[in-house]
């Protein structure tokens, strides 16, 4: 199979309505360790997403790199650039998708860019302790195609954003709390396990 930009499409549509849904949520959450607009930054930049033309991208591979530049120039705070980042690598990398192995080592590429951009590690509480884990368990069930991979991926992530929140922040706002962002669920973590999630209902 291949993953044309009709699918990309479903995937980000998806997206944008839990994060819409959930923005509220999203905002409580970064209330409560961070600048209190996670939520409505990054709905303002899945709504800007959602109003691109896709069919005026040749490729699903422009249209992801379309969409890491419009959020990193409508979504606000350190979000933008992270998620923008990981949509441009994820974009680099795509090419055809035709396998759950390519299909992994574009997610890999976009982790990767958020390692680089926001220099964070597995525990410093961000959006990385959640995906790190996603894509170690989408590797680890590749071999029985997209939709199993996808799946495992979405649970491991889940369990990363839950295990944020006994951590002390290392990295970003958060980090500013000390001992006090302890017993807080991070709102990184959160939105980046809605995004996977998105991607297992709908690139399967």
């Amino acid at each position: 199979m291949s993953l044309d930009t009709s699918s990309v499409v479903a995937w980000l549509t998806d997206f944008a309505s839990v994060i819409h849904d959930n923005a509220d949520l999203l905002t409580d959450l970064d209330r409560e360790i961070g600048d209190g607009d996670h939520g409505s930054n990054m709905d303002r930049g899945m709504k800007a997403v959602a109003e691109l033309e896709s069919a005026s991208f040749p490729t699903a591979a422009d249209y992801l790199k379309k969409i890491g530049m419009t959020l990193v120039s409508t979504v606000g705070g350190a979000s933008g650039p992270l998620y923008g980042t990981f949509f441009l690598r994820v974009g680099t990398a795509w090419g055809d998708a035709a396998s759950a192995e390519d299909l992994g080592k574009a997610l890999r590429a976009g982790l990767d860019g958020i390692l680089a951009r926001g220099k964070a590690e597995v525990g410093d509480k961000t959006m990385v302790d959640a995906l790190t884990p996603a894509l170690a368990a989408y590797d680890e069930h590749a071999s029985e195609g997209i939709e199993a991979a996808l799946n495992a991926a979405a649970l491991a992530c889940a369990a990363g954003r839950d295990a944020t929140i006994p951590l002390v922040a290392r990295k970003g706002r958060a980090s500013y709390l000390g001992e006090r962002s302890a017993g807080h669920q991070d709102p990184g973590a959160t939105s980046v396990t809605f995004l996977i999630e998105a991607a297992a209902r709908s690139l399967a």
